[in-house]
């Protein structure tokens, strides 16, 4: 149960940490600035939860990862489905306490929830951000089972930094998209309690990371090195 319950606090740390910073420095994709204080916000996120909760769950805090974990043999269908579904709970508790900190205060409605984002005179369209989330998510949890593997001995005591600067990068190319989830958890939280267009497109953000991350799966079992 102290795995569930880690997941639980690392996701609703994250959602906390990094919408948070997305409502406070009010991002904007217009305004690189914002762009990157957001990006730093959800890498240092994982990576401070990745050392402060790894050594239980092993800090997955989102859903496509323990999907690719799970796809990749590391881990039972019992305990994916439970991460997943304590995932979603810390997810929208660091929503709701985002919530309850900034309503009525006029900073912010949205709570850094996903949407499909503005770009010229329209949107970015529901293929285009499919396809965005769909291949992110999968570089990102590429990433994180490479680093996490038993055979990479010459990361292993870095795979959170390595982790966390993933995400960063993620980001930075993700935001001007989808305002960048790949990961469900953090998509659902605020999405429940933003509403509009952002709980209309949610499919988007949750069907395409798991999408990814199986991807990224298959991808890792046939590039992985064999174990001595």
């Amino acid at each position: 149960m102290k795995k569930y319950l880690a997941e639980m606090l690392g996701t609703m740390v994250l959602v906390l940490m990094g919408c948070g910073a997305a409502v406070s420095l009010g991002c904007d994709n217009g305004n690189a600035a914002t762009v990157v204080g957001t990006a730093l916000a959800f890498g240092l996120a994982v990576l401070a939860m990745a050392y402060t909760i790894g050594g239980i769950s092993g800090c997955h805090i989102n859903p496509a990862i323990t999907l690719g974990v799970f796809l990749s043999g590391r881990m039972s269908g019992k305990d994916a489905g439970m991460y997943m579904l304590f995932q979603v709970i810390g997810g929208i508790i660091g929503a709701a306490i985002l919530w309850c900190i900034t309503t009525g205060a006029g900073i912010e409605s949205s709570l850094g929830a996903n949407d499909l984002q503005a770009y010229g005179d329209g949107h970015i369209s529901v293929l285009g951000g499919v396809l965005a989330e769909l291949f992110f998510t999968c570089v990102f949890v590429f990433v994180v089972l490479g680093a996490t593997a038993k055979t990479n001995g010459a990361t292993n005591n870095f795979a959170g930094i390595a982790i966390g600067l993933s995400l960063v990068l993620v980001h930075l190319c993700c935001i001007r998209y989808t305002g960048t989830s790949v990961n469900p958890a953090r998509s659902i939280g605020p999405a429940l309690f933003a509403g509009g267009s952002a709980l209309t497109n949610l499919w988007i953000f949750i069907v395409a990371p798991l999408a990814g991350g199986a991807l990224a799966a298959v991808l890792w079992r046939v590039l992985q090195p064999d174990g001595k």
